[in-house]
C-alpha cells in the first residue's frame, strides 16, 4: 500500500487558553498539519518538546516560566530538531532579533491570521524561515541600530583631522589649516588609529569609509 506524506507534527504553547485552543483547532483542520501536544507555559512546552519532539512548535513570545526565547535558547543548548515559530503581539525590533539570535525559525505577530500562522508552520517544517512583514522591519531596525553602535565615537577635533586626512592633507598642512602644532596633530592622527585599528593613514581612511565616518 503506498502511503502519503508524512504530516507535520505540531505542538502549541500559550498561556491564553482561548488563543491556544483557536489555533489548535486551525492546526487541526490542515490536512499536511498534525497536532501532538498543547502547553500552557514556558516549562512546560520544553518539558512536552523534549518528550514528544514535534516537526515544529508554535510559542508564544510572552509565557509564564520560560518566554519563549529563553525555550528557544534551551532547544538549540540540548541539541532538539524541533524547530519553532514564535509569535508576539509586540513589535519590539530587539526582542524579534534576539529571537532570530537564538535559533527561532519564524516570528509572526499574533494578529496574524490561522491560517497565515499554518502556513508559516508548514514552511518552518520544510526548513524555511519565516517572517511576518512587521518581523522584517524589526530586523532590519536592529541591524541598523547594532551597525551604527558598532560605529567607532570620535571626537570633534579627531573627525576633523580624519575628513582633512581624506581629503590627502599631510600631518603638518593640517596643522597649518587648523592652527595646530604639529604634534598635537600627530597625537590626534594616533588615537584615530587606535579607535579604528589601524596603522597607518591609509587603513584610517578606509577603515573610515566603511564605517561610514565620512558621510
Amino acid at each position: 500500500m503506498k502511503l502519503g506524506p508524512a504530516r507535520a507534527r505540531v505542538l502549541v504553547a500559550d498561556d491564553h487558553p482561548v488563543f491556544r485552543e483557536g489555533l489548535a483547532r486551525a492546526i487541526r483542520e490542515r490536512p499536511e498539519l498534525e497536532l501532538v501536544g498543547e502547553a500552557g507555559d514556558g516549562r512546560a512546552a520544553l518539558a512536552a518538546i523534549a518528550e514528544l519532539e514535534p516537526d515544529v512548535a508554535v510559542l508564544d513570545v510572552k509565557m509564564p516560566e520560560l518566554d519563549g526565547t529563553e525555550v528557544v535558547e534551551a532547544l538549540v543548548r540540548d541539541g532538539s530538531r524541533s524547530r519553532v515559530v514564535l509569535l508576539s503581539a509586540f513589535h519590539d525590533s530587539a526582542t524579534v532579533f534576539r529571537s532570530l539570535e537564538a535559533g527561532a525559525a519564524g516570528y509572526l505577530t499574533k494578529d496574524a491570521s490561522r491560517a497565515a500562522i499554518c502556513d508559516a508552520v508548514t514552511a518552518v517544517a520544510r526548513g524555511e524561515t519565516v517572517l511576518s512583514p512587521e518581523a522584517q522591519d524589526g530586523v532590519a531596525k536592529e541591524v541598523r541600530l547594532r551597525v551604527k553602535d558598532q560605529r567607532p565615537v570620535l571626537s570633534a577635533r579627531e573627525r576633523e583631522i580624519l575628513v582633512l586626512t581624506a581629503e590627502g592633507m599631510s600631518a603638518p598642512d593640517i596643522a597649518k589649516r587648523l592652527y595646530l602644532s604639529p604634534t598635537t596633530v600627530k597625537t590626534h592622527l594616533q588615537h584615530l588609529y587606535d579607535k579604528l585599528g589601524v596603522s597607518d593613514r591609509a587603513a584610517a581612511v578606509a577603515a573610515a569609509m566603511r564605517h561610514r565616518l565620512l558621510e
